[in-house]
């Protein structure tokens, strides 16, 4: 999930918030999208598997803003992944703020009270970053919730798949990218955390969303990190909704999950595929056709690793790296 000016992408669905693109709307406001665009310089990045999908998905890395964050955690300030949790209203306040929506336009209207219409949270809970704040109060989104991160220890059986891909102990994460000296190769890396401060990522992986991209296995699973914004869309489609419907179902390029333009002003804005009625996932997706480089160089990690290389001799802070095909 990206985030729109301090929060999440929004979807172009009446720019509904991203947290919502799981249920996304067949009516596409294709003006609202080139109006939305037209007014800002945008850059563009898709992500594939990057906070298209549900939000509980996503982590961050240090001050709590978005779904999947690396975080300054405890009295020793070490980096710490926290996973995205959304505070939702109770059944009754839910019950009030649908009958109030069907009667009113603006959700900003309804009165909350925080502290008896929302479900409790984790004591370790923090808002998200960008959320309004009044008298020391969260104030809910416009869908009526309280965007916020909770630290992924260890022993949390909801977070075992997000603790996975992090190791605390030699503060290093499990990250794919591009490599850095070839684009057209991925690169499986270990990564320290104190690279990935104030960075929100996305997990992908075995037991993530249905796995679109055959990761693993039930016996050996696999899970990534992938910081948002990492994929850039080269061959641009243009805005007109043949175009963008052409280029999702025709070019190499659009084997994706969906497209989040990046503004000048800090505002993100995404189309994903079911927008345009396609489905996903999809086989053969544009990740998987590209090779995939395994770069476990530790050297630059400041723990010492002992590592046993093929014929069983050991050395200290090795460096493995090894290409294989996707």
């Amino acid at each position: 999930l990206g985030r729109s000016r301090g929060g999440w992408a929004r979807s172009v669905s009446g720019l509904d918030p991203a947290g919502d693109c799981c249920r996304a709307s067949p009516q596409l406001d294709w003006a609202l999208l080139e109006s939305a665009l037209s007014t800002r310089t945008a850059c563009w990045a898709h992500h594939e598997a990057l906070g298209l999908r549900a939000a509980e998905n996503a982590v961050c890395v240090c001050d709590g803003s978005e779904r999947g964050a690396f975080r300054q955690k405890g009295a020793s300030d070490q980096p710490y992944l926290w996973a995205r949790l959304d505070r939702k209203p109770n059944k009754q306040a839910e019950k009030r703020f649908k009958n109030f929506l069907h009667s009113k336009e603006n959700p900003k209207e309804f009165f909350w009270n925080v502290e008896e219409d929302f479900k409790p949270a984790p004591e370790c809970w923090i808002p998200a970053k960008e959320i309004e704040q009044i008298n020391g109060n969260p104030v809910p989104d416009e869908n009526g919730h309280i965007p916020g991160w909770v630290p992924v220890e260890k022993n949390n059986k909801q977070y075992c798949w997000h603790s996975s891909v992090v190791n605390y102990e030699f503060e290093i994460a499990l990250v794919l990218k591009h490599h850095p000296d070839d684009s057209g190769l991925l690169e499986i890396s270990a990564v320290p955390l104190s690279d990935l401060l104030e960075q929100t990522l996305e997990l992908i992986g075995t037991n993530i969303n249905g796995n679109p991209y055959g990761l693993g296995s039930k016996k050996h699973p696999l899970h990534l990190l992938i910081p948002h914004g990492a994929f850039q869309v080269r061959n641009l489609p243009s805005l007109k909704h043949n175009d963008l419907l052409s280029w999702f179902e025709g070019c190499k390029e659009g084997k994706i999950e969906g497209i989040v333009w990046h503004c000048s002003d800090g505002c993100l804005i995404k189309v994903h595929r079911h927008h345009l009625g396609l489905c996903w996932p999809i086989p053969d997706t544009y990740m998987n056709s590209k090779p995939v480089i395994i770069n476990m160089n530790l050297n630059k990690c400041d723990s010492t690793f002992d590592i046993r290389e093929p014929g069983g001799q050991r050395s200290k802070g090795a460096s493995l790296c090894q290409e294989i095909s996707t």
